[in-house]
């Protein structure tokens, strides 16, 4: 009997307000938790920076293998900055989004009535679109539309901004020599910027445990992109 009261159940204003306020929550903190981990990569990726630099510092032979890891690591710290200024922007905005909420709720108090509110619909439409809040958003769409809040057509009729959701393009060897020179700073001073260019090879023996190295610095910049991807995706 319960259950078919429930399922002809007209929520109050006051449950509707709950309840998209706990979707927004939820968004949130899975914000919180993705700028976290995004910071996290930021700081080993600066770290492979720094220790590619001293490694081309130690053993001049290993200079050019040294500076193509570190010109590496800066175009994969530029994609990660991107990703995490996404984050921030998308959390500014639903933060937006639960502050224009609570006020057409308090507004349908006072009125009788709920206005739709635009700029609460470009909001949700620019944050449906993310990969890390798509399910929950939708959850939440259909919560504010049935509220009244916003109208129907969601995505067909209001501009986007896709910059945010754009594919990274490839790093100008400029902003790459900016990200060397802010993380290594005083180093490069004394010792010059690293090449954009691979430097000539030059003849050496074989050294096993530089390979070892390589390898363990390429699978740990795998395995943060891997990281990344499952963030964007």
């Amino acid at each position: 009997m319960r259950a078919i009261t429930q399922l002809f159940h007209t929520p109050t204003p006051d449950e509707q307000m709950r309840k998209c306020n706990a979707l927004i929550r939820t968004n949130l903190r899975k914000l919180d938790r993705d700028i976290s981990q995004v910071k996290q990569v930021e700081l080993k990726t600066k770290n492979l920076i720094v220790q590619a630099d001293r490694r081309a510092q130690r053993n001049p032979a290993q200079a050019r293998q040294a500076a193509k890891e570190a010109r590496d690591f800066a175009r994969e710290l530029i994609r990660v900055r991107r990703t995490s200024s996404r984050l921030v922007t998308s959390k500014a905005q639903l933060s937006s989004v639960q502050m224009q909420v609570n006020e057409a709720f308090a507004v349908r108090k006072i009125e009788g009535s709920i206005r739709a509110s635009v700029g609460v619909m470009k909001d949700v439409n620019s944050l449906i679109k993310l990969p890390q809040l798509a399910g929950t958003m939708q959850q939440l769409s259909v919560e504010l539309m049935k509220a009244g809040v916003i109208e129907e057509m969601i995505g067909e009729n209001l501009p986007v901004d896709d910059d945010m959701l754009e594919d990274e393009e490839e790093e100008a060897e400029g902003e790459v020599d900016k990200v060397l020179g802010e993380i290594l700073k005083g180093r490069m001073e004394k010792t010059g910027t690293m090449p954009s260019a691979p430097l000539p090879a030059q003849p050496q023996p074989e050294q096993p445990q530089l390979e070892e190295e390589e390898e363990d610095q390429e699978a740990m910049m795998d395995q943060m992109r891997n990281r990344l991807e499952a963030l964007r995706s």
